[in-house]
């Protein structure tokens, strides 16, 4: 094969020229390719901030208390899971043109409809109490402001960022990719304080274990707190900003630039609880703690996160600890509003000015935990992320079950649908989680009732509405599960197909 070399012996001066030309083509098309790949960086990393905000936060401070490094392979897997389910999210959006809210408003009933957007806003809420919380917590730790005020403040703040999108998607993207960064900085420099065990930490990666006592529960909780159903309606609406031209060569490309976005956002996320867990298991594990610290590592919080660390560390470390999680809740609080809105004009058609969608979203997001923070102060909050992550568990088949059957369907997708490995690997992993969530609600309703202290009458009234009421949350994950598509499936198709051809050929 020639080079692309000036006096080459071995070319006449034609081939050479030939060549050159042909040199500077593949520099240009290298470099467009690259031009290309930065147009579509942005989507990912917005998607990126449901893996790292402060409910994550908190199950990885937990984890790495109890059980060090043992359960990072949790979080190895769980985020390989989500970078599958995200680039099907992404995809969907890309070939049909349409978001998953929208998606599910052409496929299903009215009633079926209605139920799946009520469910995703109870999402959105439940998603955004963590986030809320922990941003309030941050300011309370930095300037000592009372948890309600830091409640109304993170709320504010967040329509002034979300203010941004005036100026296009692009400018808010870019602040939310700089928060990220921050908070990576933040926790690996609490990481090169500590130095945990390099050892210790791959061999917690790698090597599957559930051997510490109530690992297995700890384990559940960790990967509950990664796979948000919020999270799948945004994804495939934020990859609509890019207006990807409906030809078979650019949807190609578009779906493989978002894969390999997401894939470097998401190896970011990863990076971070390692480095959560790795930061919390270390200090827990010291020999130097006091019996007030060593108390503390049994009901590790956000809340009681940063007194440990300053103990354990310096006042500094609870500084860059609070930072962390200022950075974590307010960006994530930001995309929990993106994701409230487009799912409000997907379901329900609505078309509402953009501050007007903000302040509704906002609004509604935002009540539950202040009326929680002033009534039950820092305690009743941190029970109410708890309450909220077992909210998220239960609705999370209702957003993963119409992805994974949209994104696999010939109607919707046609040539660019889930291949059969895809779609055995995929309906496998979510066939595991949805397990997994209905495995964790019933355990932990089962063990509510037994150490409720309530009276047996009263028990035995609330479990005859409890199990019937986990019947039919199972009837209807399977319900959705089965139904056929409806002929509005292929009439889309159709008008996707008509426009594919009308690209191609031009």
């Amino acid at each position: 094969m020639a080079k692309c070399e000036e006096g080459s012996d071995r070319m006449d001066v034609e081939e050479n020229i030939v060549d050159k030309s042909q040199c500077n083509d593949d520099a240009s098309q290298k470099e467009s390719g690259w031009k290309k790949f930065l147009a579509h960086v942005g989507p990912g990393f917005l998607v990126s901030l449901a893996y790292i905000d402060p409910a994550n936060l908190e199950t990885d401070l937990q984890a790495g208390a109890n059980h060090r490094y043992e359960l990072l392979w949790v979080i190895l897997v769980g985020l390989i899971f989500a970078l599958i389910i995200q680039s099907l999210s992404a995809n969907l959006g890309v070939v049909t043109g349409k978001h998953l809210a929208e998606l599910c408003k052409m496929e299903y009933p009215k009633f079926l409809k209605l139920f799946l957007w009520m469910l995703a806003e109870v999402a959105v809420i439940a998603s955004d109490i963590p986030e809320v919380i922990g941003t309030a917590f941050a300011l309370n730790i930095l300037f000592h402001i009372p948890l309600w005020i830091g409640v109304l403040i993170t709320g504010s703040s967040t329509l002034l960022l979300l203010g941004l999108q005036r100026y296009g998607e692009r400018k808010l993207e870019l602040v939310i990719s700089m928060l990220v960064f921050v908070m990576a900085a933040c926790f690996f420099g609490e990481m090169s304080y500590v130095k945990p065990p390099a050892g210790k930490v791959i061999e917690g990666l790698f090597v599957p274990k559930l051997s510490g006592i109530g690992a297995t529960g700890d384990a559940i909780a960790l990967f509950g707190a990664l796979v948000m159903p919020h999270n799948l309606f945004l994804h495939s609406a934020l990859v609509l900003s890019r207006k990807t031209k409906q030809s078979t060569k650019e949807i190609n490309e578009a779906c493989k630039y978002f894969l390999w976005e997401s894939g470097f956002a998401l190896c970011v996320a990863l990076l971070i609880n390692i480095a959560v867990i790795s930061v919390s298991g270390t200090v827990c594990a010291s020999n130097n703690l006091s019996p007030t610290n060593a108390y503390q590592c049994k009901d590790l919080s956000l809340n009681s996160a940063p007194f440990l660390l300053k103990n354990i560390l310096g006042k500094s470390s609870s500084i860059v600890y609070a930072i962390a999680l200022l950075a974590s809740g307010q960006s994530s609080t930001i995309t929990g509003t993106y994701a409230g809105q487009y799912i409000m004009e997907g379901f329900l058609d609505i078309k509402l000015k953009k501050w007007q969608q903000n302040l509704l979203t906002r609004s509604i997001a935002i009540t539950p935990s202040l009326v929680v923070a002033i009534i039950g102060g820092p305690s009743g909050a941190g029970r109410l992320i708890i309450i909220a992550s077992i909210i998220l568990s239960f609705e999370l088949p209702f957003a993963l079950v119409p992805l994974l059957k949209f994104s696999s369907s010939n109607s919707k997708m046609g040539s660019h649908k889930n291949s059969l490995p895809i779609i055995v690997i995929c309906w496998i992993l979510g066939s595991m989680v949805i397990g997994i969530n209905v495995y964790f609600l019933s355990t932990s309703f089962v063990a509510w009732l037994l150490h409720s202290g309530l009276p047996k009458y009263a028990n035995v009234l609330i479990g005859m509405i409890g199990f019937p009421f986990m019947a039919i949350y199972v009837i209807a994950i399977m319900y959705l599960t089965l139904r056929k598509e409806s002929d509005k499936s292929a009439e889309l198709q159709k008008e996707i197909e008509k426009t594919v051809h009308r690209y191609d050929e031009a």
